[in-house]
């Protein structure tokens, strides 16, 4: 059974039957007129303003990222001329600590755009204003209910999903033939990705698969959890269909077996970048993109990073990156032995509570700014090269036609999307999987302790933690 599986009545897309040919049949059946909707809900000539912090495109990301993001601003200009927003585009490693420290002060943003697992920290804390979808004019139905659930805390729901996405494996058919390998057919188990990729640096002397553990990295969860999950671990529950946060499960059988292959993988074969304790998946791309990696996880974004990466190279750096790139494959991630698993990720968008957010707080100025973010078009726009709409009528937009019809790999992310497991939606939710699971790992790979050990003090951790 799919972790994100609903019923169509539920949410308006059926995921029994979420395949490719289901996606491509509802692309391109609806209109979206934005400002006309939005106009029901806050009228065009509202005057007001608002603070908006997110974490944006930099000059590292696809100029396609970058185009969108300044489409955007200027759509929102237009569209609501007398609504002054303050922005702050913010690196994802200081973003968090940014906030809480601005909270603190009582100059929070007013509306922030975070990554899914963040936003609960501030509800649990008082920080956060309510904000449900009913306030903008949508239905709970128009989006995942795996989405809207990392919104929630006690029973009330903090945030509105913009986006969401699922990682995929990237692999380098020509190392898989140098490595007499299939160069069309990826490992279908994580077993099987561990085969292989003692296989390629055997054979090739390269690395096979690129391990991240970093800790304090976001890279690092969104690798290694779908590996717990797909062997009947986790941190707590939340791969269960009725989670409760209550159970820990990073010391069980299935996470240990997990961490195991991370092991064999890193300690055992060394068929992983010896720098994977502290790279993050830029460093992956590098590797990469110079042919000295064979496999990966990474969002459909990384095909026109690699594109771009190769375009500013110059002589046989530039040969070589186009070949590279020549041979890039996508699909989904390995299973394992219970089910299939991916990291139901994306961002959310919240709006702080005025005792907290620094400014004046004007409730309609921030209605009209999250309806024109979260709705069908700006969600899918938004979400262009990398991930997929919050909103779940944007896959029925003609938007989400193109998307499809001129995004490499999109087809492979997306359908993923129903085996989605959201991080545990707790106060702590950040400390476990930046700071704990990546302590985890390093505690077995280094061999300070063994993965059954490491995997007994995580848990240790993670039960102080959240009492």
């Amino acid at each position: 059974r799919p972790a994100a599986a609903a019923t169509s009545a539920e949410m308006g897309i059926d995921p029994a039957k979420w395949t490719l040919g289901y996606i491509n049949s509802i692309a391109g059946t609806v209109d979206v007129d934005t400002a006309a909707e939005c106009a029901k809900l806050v009228p065009l000539d509202h005057a007001g303003e608002l603070t908006y912090w997110y974490v944006g495109p930099n000059q590292a990301s696809p100029e396609i990222d970058r185009t969108i993001d300044a489409q955007f601003w200027a759509a929102f200009e237009k569209t609501y001329p007398n609504i002054k927003v303050t922005r702050q585009n913010l690196g994802y490693n200081d973003m968090l600590g940014k906030v809480r420290t601005a909270a603190l002060g009582n100059a929070a943003p007013t509306v922030a755009r975070f990554p899914i697992m963040w936003g609960v920290e501030f509800a649990a804390k008082g920080q956060l204003h309510e904000l449900a979808p009913a306030d903008l004019g949508f239905a709970t139905s128009d989006f995942w209910p795996g989405a809207l659930r990392s919104c929630m805390w006690q029973g009330k729901t903090f945030g509105i999903p913009t986006n969401n996405e699922t990682v995929g494996l990237i692999w380098n058919a020509a190392i898989f033939r140098q490595a007499g390998l299939d160069p069309e057919t990826p490992p279908a188990t994580w077993d099987d990705l561990a085969a292989y990729a003692k296989q390629i640096t055997e054979k090739t002397g390269k690395s096979g698969y690129g391990l991240v553990a970093r800790v304090n990295g976001g890279d690092t969860p969104f690798r290694f959890m779908p590996q717990a999950w797909s062997y009947g671990g986790g941190a707590l529950d939340e791969a269960d269909e009725h989670a409760t946060y209550k159970k820990i499960l990073i010391n069980n059988a299935g996470t240990k077996a997990a961490l195991e292959v991370s092991f064999d993988i890193y300690t055992r074969d060394k068929s992983a970048p010896r720098s994977a304790l502290t790279n993050v998946q830029s460093d992956n791309g590098n590797y990469f993109i110079a042919g000295n990696l064979a496999m990966m996880g990474s969002h459909p974004n990384e095909y026109a990073s690699m594109l771009d990466r190769a375009r500013r190279a110059t002589g046989d750096d530039r040969k070589a990156g186009e070949e590279v790139v020549a041979n890039m494959r996508y699909g989904v991630m390995p299973r394992g032995p219970v089910r299939s698993a991916v990291v139901f990720g994306g961002s959310n968008v919240h709006v702080f509570h005025p005792d907290y957010a620094g400014g004046t707080f004007d409730i309609d100025s921030v209605r009209a700014f999250v309806a024109f973010l979260t709705g069908p078009e700006w969600s899918t726009k938004l979400a262009w090269d990398t991930s997929n709409p919050g909103h779940l009528r944007g896959f029925r937009t003609s938007w989400m036609k193109e998307r499809l019809q001129t995004i490499k790999f999109l087809a492979e992310s997306t359908v993923q999307l129903p085996y989605g497991v959201p991080f545990p939606v707790v106060p702590q939710s950040s400390e476990i999987m930046n700071i704990i699971v990546p302590t985890m790992m390093q505690n077995a790979l280094t061999g300070r302790m063994s993965v059954s050990d490491a995997a007994d003090d995580a848990a240790a951790k993670i039960k102080e933690a959240i009492s």
